[in-house]
């Protein structure tokens, strides 16, 4: 039997991950994606999946953090992008963060060698020919404005959108090591046993103050008068906007100080730390942990410099601002991620309203299988709201919006799953558990539940490769 292709629009990380589950389902796919033809503000490459913003996948553990389960459920489905991650793995405490050049490369030459993925470079301008009866729109948050504004025409709504920023990247050798140390928070060891995963620059209330005043005065990127009422995503906000809301909130955000301790100075404590997280496998590129910005690009050197360790510090490459565009799922899409009025179009990643890599490629995952699923005539549901995927499609189709409350984009949290009752209220002593003890077991019941819910999820589904 042959089956016609499923066509997706956007070759990041849900729309890889997309292409991916449904060849592995036996049907063939169509990748379209623009860059190769025309760039964006965000992205270096013409990879697929490249990795724009950060290059951390967030927390791997399953058994109490909500994208640590999301994770695992990636993996139980075969996803590409959560095991290509694994593969290019570089440290990084308890997160899962790669290097982005060979992650990318991976998928896009896993996705280059697949017999039933072709991969179309050009730009789709509006909405996609009738012929095209099954298509995954994954354009994520940089969607080209032709393709946005033709998709918001027949819904007869406004666009949505917020600011996202990137952090600025520093070359290793540039970092003098003298004043900085090596030390993962508290020395958590992380997947590979390392416990000294981040570079850590320390700072005396002094260094701290001036360094303040000089990112509050800085030079900013100036919006254009229609930009100037996006919201920024409160998930990764630049770093001066966070020092404009009091001056210890970067002391308590990601220059906390706790948890380190200063070899070069042990008796004394660091009044804040900047971290450094590696981005490639050589190690030799680290980007500033937390510090995504909006700062002119001359401003950023010149300021960064002032952390200690970071005198001389070259920048790879320095941070930057975006703008990005999503749906009003919960009134456009049903909870196959169908566009309500053109059920022809589904819609994945971060352009449905989800936020992070990781969210993005689970709904990719998801879209791909949905639409294989329809394609070989074996309807299928999605995964139930107990797991960390259906969280995130129940919240973007509305599940969890209170009257007159707005829809925003989110990150995967326990606070999306379901309450749960049935988990053990007592520690080992007998003693009944409080405070963050009782909040730790309570995840831990969930996390058991997303996955064992997702696995019979799994286990239901019938998608036999085709012949």
């Amino acid at each position: 039997m042959t089956l016609k292709p499923i066509h997706i629009i956007g070759g990041g990380m849900a729309g890889s991950e997309a292409a991916w589950q449904i060849a592995q389902a036996g049907v063939p796919v169509i990748l379209h994606e623009m860059r190769g033809v025309r760039g964006t503000e965000a992205h270096q490459t013409d990879q697929l999946a490249e990795l724009v913003c950060s290059n951390s996948f967030r927390s791997d553990d399953h058994t109490s953090n909500a994208v640590g389960v999301l994770h695992e459920e990636m993996r139980r489905a075969n996803g590409l992008i959560i095991t290509t991650a694994k593969v290019h793995q570089v440290p990084a405490g308890s997160a899962l963060a790669v290097d982005r050049e060979g992650f990318a490369e991976a998928v896009t030459a896993t996705l280059e060698a697949h017999p039933r993925v072709t991969i179309v470079r050009e730009e789709i301008e509006g909405i996609p020919p009738e012929d095209w009866d099954s298509v995954i729109i994954a354009t994520g948050p940089l969607t080209s404005i032709k393709l946005a504004d033709a998709i918001r025409a027949p819904t007869g709504e406004t666009d949505l959108a917020f600011f996202d920023a990137i952090a600025p990247i520093v070359y290793f050798d540039s970092i003098d090591m003298t004043k900085a140390w090596r030390q993962s928070r508290y020395d958590k060891a992380g997947p590979s046993g390392d416990t000294a995963a981040y570079i850590n620059c320390p700072m005396t209330e002094d260094e701290y103050n001036r360094f303040l005043d000089a990112l509050l005065a800085g030079p900013k990127t100036e919006f254009k008068d229609w930009e100037k009422n996006t919201p920024y995503f409160e998930g990764c906000l630049p770093i001066e906007v966070m020092a404009e809301r009091g001056r210890e909130t970067l002391r308590w955000g990601p220059m906390k100080p706790v948890g380190l301790t200063n070899p070069n100075d042990p008796t004394v404590k660091s009044h804040a730390i900047v971290q450094l997280r590696q981005d490639n496998a050589l190690g030799t590129l680290w980007n500033i942990v937390g510090f995504q910005t909006k700062l002119k690009h001359g401003a950023q050197t010149e300021i960064f410099r002032m952390i200690p360790g970071l005198e001389t510090a070259e920048f790879a490459r320095l941070g930057g601002i975006h703008r990005n565009t999503f749906l009003n799922s919960p009134k456009l899409l049903d909870k196959q991620l169908r566009m309500k009025t053109m059920p022809r179009l589904r819609f994945a990643g971060q352009v449905t309203g989800v936020e992070g890599y990781v969210e993005s490629a689970a709904m990719g995952l998801l879209a791909g299988r949905l639409a294989a699923a329809e394609r070989l005539g074996r309807p299928l549901e999605p995964p139930p709201a107990t797991t960390a995927m259906g969280a995130l499609v129940h919240h973007i189709t509305g599940g969890h919006l209170a009257a007159g409350q707005t829809f925003q984009p989110m990150n995967v949290n326990f606070g999306l799953f379901p309450d749960i009752e049935d988990y053990s209220k007592t520690g080992a002593d007998g003693k009944r558990l409080k405070g963050k003890d009782k909040g730790k077991s309570k995840k831990m019941a969930q996390a058991i539940r997303a996955l064992e819910d997702f696995d019979a999820w799994l286990a239901g589904e019938v998608l036999v490769a085709a012949e």
